[in-house]
């Protein structure tokens, strides 16, 4: 079973975003959690959001379907930063000039899941190909 969190707009640069994404892709959810928390990085505490936020999305949707999920299974199978919109400001400058600034955003995706289903999916791959 899988669940999917999506947090838009938010006000960092996508290569910043990645920069903290990249140290909780694959990683078991609760170790994921511990990693976020004690980074030092701004965007470390809306990636953290997001990730509570695709764990309760799995807990409701087990709940849904009558099934039960170990807690310590969770595991982040995929996490991506898409850029957002680029709002652009103008800075004074010398002489009359203007230096454009591009404030940028990003779209953040995490997608949480259970190991059974990768097991049953693997298994449909097996007897697809035989």
């Amino acid at each position: 079973m899988e669940a999917k969190a999506l947090k838009r707009y938010i006000p960092s640069s996508p290569l910043k975003m990645r920069l903290v994404i990249d140290l909780i892709r694959g990683k078991n959810a609760a170790e994921a959690l511990n990693i976020l928390r004690f980074s030092p990085k701004s965007a470390a505490k809306v990636a953290e959001q997001t990730l509570r936020s695709a764990i309760a999305n799995l807990n409701l949707k087990a709940e849904q379907n009558d099934t039960s999920i170990n807690e310590e299974e969770v595991y982040v199978k995929s996490a991506f930063v898409n850029g957002g919109p680029a709002a652009k400001r103008i800075l004074p400058a010398p002489m009359g000039r203007a230096y454009r600034i591009k404030k940028r955003s990003n779209h953040l995706t995490i997608i949480v899941a259970t190991p059974e289903e990768d097991a049953a999916v693997l298994t449909n791959e097996n007897s697809i190909k035989e």
